[in-house]
Formats: structure tokens, sequence, C-alpha cells
């Protein structure tokens, strides 16, 4: 069992260099061509925190784990919201500003209603990941154009400008940080996945509990990190569109981009595991949406139902 623990923490740290290298280098990168730090923060940086669900997955699809590559991204939405948006709000209660993330929400409730429908079939065919990689496509131009048309407060600006700031650097360290980024991603999925099926196989329970509880604790760890700096530095609108973002990217890119490679069953996901995820992205709705804020008592129920969605899995093992 240390084995185990020894792959979860190896991947671990490499998931998170990996995804911090990305989202340097490729930042700053698309800052050099043009791009807005807000626009960068609304795709970039999205995808950025997403790659290590991805490498998980696209390395559990490859080893043949379809319910780990399928459950990472499950249990990782449903960590985003419950564990990181809840502390983030609990450190600090998050005022929404930005229109932009107002009009995502609902793109996520929808993506997260087409997961079920298309898993009640039993998995993720080919054709569902081209659906899902072509709402990516339709999303990405969608949300470039808005951003790009509407003026946010001065406020949200910065905010995106404290994550995204100037690099004073030459540009082959960006490619640097890139091609290093990329390389600690894959060699951290391989570790996570190693690490996860032995665990499962050490303690005697499926694949997809690991999946749900321990793998998608540990890649939504970019995610946590990012939104902690966010309400420390009292930059809400980050926080809460990191998380926003990122199950956006997970639906779509991760599951999409992996269905692509190699179809995916359930296996050991049920629908009350999505279920659960829905209810989550649901619970953002009326906070944001109508009070357009997320207090501490939000937080803390956030928080309780996400431990309390780990208890019940724990006792159905």
């Amino acid at each position: 069992m240390l084995e185990s623990f020894l792959y979860l923490a190896a991947g671990g740290v490499l998931l998170y260099a990996g995804g911090e290298g990305l989202v340097r280098g490729a930042g700053s990168l698309a800052l050099r061509f043009g791009m807005t730090p807000f626009v960068i923060g609304m795709t970039i940086i999205a995808f950025a925190t997403s790659a290590p669900e991805l490498a998980v997955s696209l390395q559990a699809a490859f080893e043949g784990v379809d319910d780990l590559a399928i459950g990472n991204v499950v249990g990782s939405n449903i960590a985003n919201i419950g564990l990181v948006l809840g502390t983030a709000a609990v450190i600090r209660p998050a005022k929404v500003e930005m229109r932009l993330l107002r009009l995502d929400l609902p793109w996520l409730i929808f993506v997260s209603l087409l997961l079920l429908a298309f898993m009640q079939d039993g998995g993720i065919s080919r054709p569902a990941g081209v659906v899902f990689l072509f709402g990516l496509v339709l999303f990405l131009v969608w949300n470039i154009q808005i951003a790009r048309r509407e003026r946010e407060e001065e406020r949200v600006r910065n905010e995106f400008e404290q994550v995204v700031p100037a690099a004073h650097r030459a540009a082959w360290i960006d490619w640097l940080l890139i091609g290093g980024g990329t390389l600690a991603l894959v060699a951290g999925g391989a570790a996570f996945v190693k690490g996860g099926i032995t665990l499962a196989t050490a303690l005697g329970v499926s694949s997809a509990l690991i999946a749900l509880t321990v793998v998608a604790f540990g890649t939504s760890l970019p995610e946590l990190a990012t939104s902690i700096v966010a309400s420390i530095r009292d930059a809400a609108d980050i926080s809460v569109g990191n998380v926003v973002g990122s199950n956006f990217f997970n639906i779509l890119a991760v599951l999409g981009l992996t269905a692509m490679i190699s179809p995916l069953d359930r296996g050991g996901i049920t629908m009350a595991d999505l279920a659960i995820m829905l209810m989550f992205a649901l619970f953002m709705v009326p906070l944001i949406l109508v009070r357009r804020r997320i207090g501490r008592p939000e937080g803390l129920a956030l928080l309780a139902g996400y431990f309390a969605y780990i208890g019940w899995l724990i006792s159905q093992a």
C-alpha cells in the first residue's frame, strides 16, 4: 500500500507542476500574441487547470480502466464545486461581478445534462466524443466573442491581470515551460493511474471508488490552489470562473478527447454519481444568477455536501 501512496504523491506533484508550467508558459505566449488577460483567463487558464484530469483520463483509457477515466472527471467536477468553491467562499465570501460567468453557468448545466444522457447508454461513444469536442469549439468561439464585446468593470479586469501578469522573459522560456509542463503532466498522469489501480487492488475496492475520491482530489489540486489564492486576493470572479471553466473543460475536452481516442464504458460509475455532480452545479444557479454572491454559509453547505458524498461512497464500498 505504501507503493500506491508513493505513486499518488509523485503523480500529484508532477500534475501540479505540469499544470503550473502550462499556465505560465501558455498565458505568457498568449499575451505576446495580443490576447487580453480577460480572454486568457476564460480559455487558456481554464484549459490548463483541466490538464491534470486530461492526463489521468487518457492514461486510464490506455490502461483499459474506463471507470477511472470517467470517475476522475465526475469526481473532480464534484470536488471543484463542493471542496474548491466551498473552501474559497469560507475564506472570503465571493461577490460575482463578471457578467460572462452568469452566461456560462447555464452552459455548464446543459453539458452536465448531456453527459447524463450519453451515460444512460452505458458509456461514452466516439460519436458522443465528437459532440463534446464540437460543443467545446462553439463554447470557446462564443466566449471569446462575448468577452471582446463586453466591457467588464475595471475591478474584474484587474483580477484577471493578477492571474495572467505580463512576463518579461525570452519566448523560448515560455516554450520550455509548455514542453516541460506537458511532459510532467504525462508522467504525473501515468503515476497517478498506477497509484490508483494499486491502491484499489490493495484495499479490495473498485477503481471507480478510488477515481471518485483520491484521484479526483489530486487532479483538483490546481483548481484548489488557484481559488484559495484568488480568495485571499479578493478576486472572487477568478475563483468562481476557475471552477465553472474547469468543469466545462472536464466534460467537453477531457471526456470528449478521451472518448474520441478510446470509447469509454461507464463501469462502476453510477447514475447516482452523475446526478450528484449535476446537483452541485444546480446549487450554484440561485447563488450566481440571482444573489450573485456565495457567502460563508453557502461555502460551509458546499463543504458539508462534498464530505457527505465522500462518506456515502466509502459506506457503499
